[in-house]
């Protein structure tokens, strides 16, 4: 006998992958968590029955949205993660020992149990000492904050349920406060390919580009999100990410990585023409 998983991406499309073994399942007071073993992607995390991370092409994901803010400001001391559970967004973040302190931020203790235990490969450095958990909403914790972090990256699940709030104007607006003068925020800004999420990336980058002097969108390519072609957001009161960009200081650094390069890097913000007509609309609230 065989066993998929199937997940509806949008209506009348749905990805599918041959499971070897359903590793956990559970439900926290947020959102229902499983674990799967598949043949294709290997460990799979998926909440309420979305895909969030897949062993096979994670890194994709945590390499873009935490190198590309590293290399533009290399002075980042001071880092908050909002959302993250499966840890690997703060594996990346570890690498750099410039790094003084990650305070990580997410609503759901279970998601962070969860991933150490079935998801080494991710949840690996959530126990290096500059990591400080607060299993807390993230909007809350944002709010009435000043000056206090050099980079935030939301690393949100799509603005349903628990991530729903994380993609107001009034978090954005915290952000920017909780930012210091070279401060960045990265958020993970949804994707362009079908119409129903990308009314979503929309109306988040509409909202960003109200309150941040710089407000661009970056993309990458992962096979096991809806559409494959997904956006982040990089949101700054001061760096420009490409005229910012010093390409000999990263590389100085010689860390290894699968899927960010420094040519990669600044093409990654040349989209294409439907995406940028997209995100130059005044998208509705």
């Amino acid at each position: 006998m065989e066993l998929w998983y199937t997940e509806e991406l949008v209506e009348n499309v749905r990805f599918s992958a041959k499971v070897k073994e359903h590793l956990y399942s559970g439900k926290s007071p947020f959102q229902k968590i499983d674990v799967l073993d598949t043949e294709e992607f290997g460990k799979m995390l998926i909440i309420d029955g979305i895909v969030m991370i897949t062993e096979k092409d994670e890194f994709i994901y945590h390499e873009m949205i935490t190198h590309i803010p590293m290399a533009v400001n290399p002075e980042i001391k001071k880092v908050l993660v909002i959302g993250a559970g499966d840890g690997g967004t703060v594996r990346e973040l570890t690498r750099y020992n410039t790094i003084e302190r990650i305070d990580m931020v997410e609503i759901d203790e279970m998601v962070v149990n969860v991933s150490k235990e079935y998801l080494p490969f991710t949840a690996c450095k959530l126990d290096d000492p500059r990591v400080n958990l607060y299993f807390e909403d993230g909007i809350k914790f944002v709010e009435g904050k000043e000056n206090e972090y050099d980079l935030i990256i939301v690393d949100s699940t799509d603005p349903i349920g628990p991530g729903e709030g994380l993609f107001t104007r009034a978090f954005y607006k915290n952000c920017y406060n909780a930012l210091t003068e070279n401060g960045i925020l990265i958020n993970q800004n949804e994707s362009p390919y079908y119409a129903s999420v990308a009314r979503e990336m929309k109306r988040a980058h509409s909202k960003i580009r109200d309150i941040f002097p710089i407000a661009k969108a970056y993309q990458y390519i992962i096979p096991t999100y809806p559409g494959a072609h997904y956006i982040f957001g990089f949101a700054s009161k001061k760096l420009d990410p490409i005229k910012d960009f010093n390409a000999e200081k990263w590389n100085s650094l010689g860390l290894k990585t699968k899927y960010y390069n420094t040519e990669l890097h600044v093409g990654a913000f040349a989209l294409p023409n439907y995406v940028k007509e997209m995100l130059e609309e005044n998208a509705e609230e």
